[in-house]
């Protein structure tokens, strides 16, 4: 195994303890869904404990179904972080919206993740057409109750319990780890009997390379004007251990129009040294070892609106 590979191989079931036996276990797969910016990713860490899905104010950070497991002695909880659901206006946009929809039928238990401050809208509804179709059991997230006025919440909780019947719910703060034990309990009460499918130890299935990637382009969304982030892509593109022991590693962001590398680039390449700095702090405190990070800029003019570059960038 890889060094890019050992963190989160994807595992094969794997036997439960001794003191769990395996039809005393509860295991499935949770899929994760809503509309952009509800907290679905800040709840998957939570649950996962660590770091595996990267986070930003900006809509549409999450791209791909991203894996968070949980395990307890009793269970274990695949957590599918899935893209925000969201009008789509470019092949990228239609391969995230796909992804969140597919995940419902084929999860085993589905978390819908709203913002309770907000009476639901289209992608609210459209997701809920999706769990009712499904016929999943359903925990409703409504995530952001501190922003919730005290007399919209009998109104606007009971618009969202009237989109998806017989759904517990509870009132959440993802951001302060707020009820979600209350969470947790409707959750894992809703997990079917099974196997484990990971090792305990297994937090994500995502591999290193993966992980660091994401940490540069989250990076990036932090730094970067309003109109770059949606078009940016990282591509890691060299990964090697130096003879001193740091690890080298060259990625490269693409950006969707050749005015935005100059923006990325930055004065006197004041704005990619910034975004440098913060990534390489990030992929350090997850590898726990030092590291090189040099980063490039190259233009794909509208890389998002044509299909070959979606899957180009490995969105298949």
């Amino acid at each position: 195994m890889t060094e890019a590979e050992s963190r989160a191989a994807p595992g094969t079931p794997s036997a439960a303890p001794d003191d769990a036996p395996a039809d005393k276990l509860r295991s499935g797969f949770v899929a994760v869904v809503g509309r952009p910016n509800v907290g679905k990713s800040t709840l998957v860490n939570a649950y996962a404990g660590e770091k595996v899905a990267i986070v930003s104010p900006r809509p549409q950070t999450t791209r791909r179904r991203i894996l968070g497991i949980r395990t307890t002695e009793a269970e274990q909880a695949i957590f599918v972080d899935t893209p925000g659901v969201h009008k789509p206006r470019t092949d990228l946009g239609k391969y995230m919206v796909g992804v969140a929809r597919r995940a419902v039928p084929d999860a085993d238990v589905v978390v819908w993740v709203v913002d309770v401050s907000r009476p639901p809208g289209d992608a609210d509804r459209a997701i809920a057409g999706w769990i009712r179709q499904a016929g999943r059991p359903t925990v409703i997230a409504m995530n952001k109750s501190d922003l919730l006025a005290p007399e919209n919440i009998a109104a606007h909780t009971a618009a969202f319990t009237a989109l998806a019947p017989g759904a517990d719910w509870a009132l959440t703060i993802a951001t302060e780890d707020h009820n979600l034990d209350l969470l947790w309990d409707l959750i894992r009460s809703s997990l079917p009997e099974g196997p484990m499918f990971y090792p305990p130890e297994q937090v994500t299935d995502q591999t290193d390379r993966m992980l660091v990637s994401e940490l540069v382009r989250e990076a990036a969304l932090r730094f970067l004007e309003q109109e770059v982030p949606h078009g940016v892509e990282t591509l890691i593109e060299e990964w090697e251990t130096r003879e001193d022991g740091v690890l080298q590693i060259g990625a490269t962001l693409i950006v969707e129009r050749e005015s935005h590398k100059g923006i990325v680039i930055g004065k006197g390449g004041a704005m990619i040294k910034q975004i440098g700095r913060s990534a390489r702090a990030e992929i350090e405190r997850l590898l726990e070892r030092h590291v090189y990070l040099d980063l490039r800029v190259k233009a794909r003019p509208g890389w998002r609106k044509r299909g070959a570059d979606v899957r180009r960038f490995g969105y298949d």
